[in-house]
This record gives C-alpha cells, sequence and structure tokens, in this order.
C-alpha cells in the first residue's frame, strides 16, 4: 500500500488540478515535505486522507474505502467474536493482535481508524496504549474504544483522561459494540443480518 503520494497522484485521487494540490500544499492547507535537494513536493497518507476529509472529497479513492480497525486483546475467542462480526459486509480492513506491544507496532504500520482496545494486557496496560497514540499528532483522528471486566469510574476516567474515546465493561453484547463503532466512525451501522 503507497505510504507517500507526489502531488500529481494526489491530484488524481482528490480529482483536482495538480496546482491546485500545490497551492493548497504551499498553502498550509496539505501537509507534507519537500524532497531534500529537490522543489518536489510529497504528501503522506494520513495527511492526504485529512485534507480530503476536511475538504468533503470522498477517501474511497485513496483505499478500498474500508475504514480500519485495530482489534487488541488477549482473549482468542474474544477477538475471534469482534473480528468475525467486523468482517461481515465486508465493510472493515481488521487486524487483531494480543498484546500492548503488537498494538503499538500495528497501530504505528496499520494507521487503524479505530481500536478495540483491551485494557487488561499482558504486557503493556491499555491506558499506556492510549497514551502512546495521543502523544503522536498524526494519529489524532484514531478513535479508541477501552474494554475491561473493571468498571470503577475513577479507573474509567482515567482511560479516557489517557485518551480513550469510549469504555465498555465485560460482558458486553457484542451488536452494541458494533453500534459504538459504527457512531465513533461515523458510519451507517449495518442492518442486523
Amino acid at each position: 500500500m503507497k505510504t507517500v503520494f507526489t502531488t500529481g497522484e494526489a491530484a488524481k485521487i482528490c480529482k483536482v488540478s495538480q496546482q491546485t494540490i500545490i497551492r493548497c500544499f504551499d498553502s498550509g492547507q496539505l501537509k507534507g515535505f519537500r524532497v531534500p535537494g529537490s522543489r518536489f513536493r510529497r504528501i503522506p497518507r494520513d495527511q492526504l486522507y485529512t485534507f480530503m476529509r476536511d475538504n468533503g472529497i470522498p477517501t474511497d479513492a485513496l483505499d478500498s474505502g474500508k475504514r480500519k480497525i485495530l482489534v487488541v486483546d488477549d482473549d482468542p475467542d474474544l477477538v475471534e467474536l469482534i473480528v468475525e462480526h467486523l468482517n461481515r459486509g465486508n465493510r472493515f480492513e481488521v487486524r487483531s493482535v494480543n498484546n500492548g506491544f503488537g498494538a503499538g507496532m500495528q497501530i504505528k504500520e496499520f494507521r487503524p481508524d479505530l481500536v478495540v482496545l483491551d485494557v487488561m494486557l499482558p504486557d503493556i496496560n491499555g491506558k499506556e496504549v492510549c497514551q502512546l497514540v495521543r502523544s503522536e499528532p498524526s494519529m489524532d483522528e484514531v478513535r479508541i474504544i477501552c474494554i475491561s471486566g473493571m468498571g470503577e469510574p475513577d479507573k474509567i476516567q482515567a482511560l479516557r483522561d489517557a485518551g480513550a474515546n469510549d469504555f465498555m465493561q465485560k460482558p458486553f453484547d457484542v451488536e452494541n459494540l458494533m453500534d459504538r463503532i459504527c457512531q465513533l466512525l461515523d458510519v451507517e451501522a449495518a442492518a442486523s443480518s
């Protein structure tokens, strides 16, 4: 998958002239970088995606149109259940990992739109993963739903303070989780099958 685009490629994807892309780049509306030693401009995928979304340009030309979801939990049965639900209707691109280290690696590489994050992971806790995501300005748009068996209000608030957008206490109904994912991603909930 392509991660950096030329102004010409960005123009094709956005269905505008290359001059429009260059003007937006030069004015700071479209973030990117110049190739050292030349005047060529390059636009990272996440910046192009943000620019397209902010300007009402359909982003499906940028990728398959599927929103990306990362499921992080060390319970293989729960992961399988969530992934199975997410894969219905072929609307999402889904990956899963079972620990915090893997989550950090996948968040950087996969660049998910949303993370379903277990708080009690075998290596680092979900709160630290939230802080890692929120410390990276390019990941401001990543939505995080924390899931956990604990339900103490102060711990839930600490997760929100660390950057979680939502919290669900285990056990939960997977359909409710799907509804919350759709709300956070601002996509229509799939018809129940």
